[in-house]
C-alpha cells in the first residue's frame, strides 16, 4: 500500500534517496512539473471543499465525483510530497526527463476524457508513477520493468499491473504522443513556472518512435527486466 514516506526492498531494508537534489543535479522537468501537478491537487481539492460546504448548507450530503479514477485511490494520502515522489521515480528508474512530460500529457488527457474525476491527494502518486512507467516503455529503449516500479513506487507489483491496465483502459490505448503535441506540453509547463519573467527551459530530448501519432499497444509485464541499480541497502 501507498501510505508513507518509506519504501523496503525484498530484506525489508529501508530505500531513501541519500543525496540532495542538487547533488543529483535534477532535471527542470521535475520542478515545473511537480508545481503545476500540487496547484492542480490545490486547486481539485479545494473545489470539493466549496461543494462540499455548500452542500451541506443544503442537507443535500457530500459531493460525489466520477468514480474512472477510483482505482488509483488510496485509503489516505501518502505523507511523500509529490516533489520528492518525481525525484525518486527519476533516481531509481533512471528514466529520461521526456518520461514525465509524456506522463503528464497522460494525465492531462484523463482529465479531459472523465472531468467527473479529478486528480486530488488520494490518487495523484499512483497516477504519476503509472503514468511515467507506461511513458517509459514507449520512450526509452532500456527500461526498468514494472517490478521496479512497484518498488520504487511503494506498492505491490500486482497493484502496479493492475493500474497499469487500468490506465491504459481509460486512456483507450492512446499511448503515443506525437512530437508537436510533445512540443506543446513542454511549452505549457514552462508557462506555468516563471523567473523574472522568462518562462523555464525544461529538457526537450525525444525518442524518434513518439513522432508520429499512431496508437500502440504494449504489454502489463515489459519483456525487459534489467536488475534495479544497487543504490540503497
Amino acid at each position: 500500500m501507498l501510505t508513507t514516506g518509506e519504501y523496503s526492498n525484498n530484506h525489508g531494508q529501508l530505500l531513501q534517496p541519500e543525496t540532495s537534489p542538487a547533488e543529483l543535479n535534477l532535471p527542470r522537468v521535475l520542478w515545473v512539473l511537480s508545481s503545476t501537478i500540487e496547484k492542480l491537487v490545490a486547486r481539485n481539492e479545494k473545489l470539493v471543499d466549496v461543494l462540499n460546504q455548500q452542500l451541506d448548507g443544503l442537507n443535500c450530503g457530500s459531493v460525489r465525483l466520477g468514480n474512472s479514477l477510483n482505482t488509483f485511490h488510496g485509503v489516505r494520502a501518502p505523507s511523500i510530497s509529490i516533489p520528492k515522489y518525481l525525484e525518486r521515480i527519476y533516481k531509481y528508474t533512471n528514466c529520461s526527463p521526456s518520461c514525465f512530460v509524456v506522463g503528464y500529457v497522460y494525465i492531462d488527457r484523463l482529465t479531459h476524457k472523465h472531468p467527473d474525476s479529478l486528480v486530488t491527494s488520494l490518487n495523484v502518486h499512483r497516477l504519476l508513477v503509472t503514468s511515467v512507467m507506461v511513458a517509459s516503455k514507449m520512450l526509452d529503449d532500456e527500461h526498468y520493468n514494472n517490478a521496479v516500479y512497484a518498488r520504487v513506487g511503494g506498492v505491490s507489483n500486482a497493484e502496479l499491473n493492475k493500474l497499469e491496465l487500468e490506465l491504459l483502459f481509460l486512456l483507450d490505448f492512446r499511448v503515443m504522443v506525437s512530437s508537436r503535441v510533445f512540443e506543446s506540453y513542454c511549452f505549457h509547463l514552462e508557462k506555468e513556472r516563471v523567473v523574472n519573467g522568462t518562462g523555464l527551459k525544461i529538457e526537450r530530448v525525444l525518442a524518434p518512435k513518439v513522432m508520429d501519432d499512431f496508437e500502440a499497444e504494449i504489454s502489463v509485464e515489459d519483456k525487459q527486466s534489467p536488475s534495479p541499480p544497487q543504490t540503497a541497502d
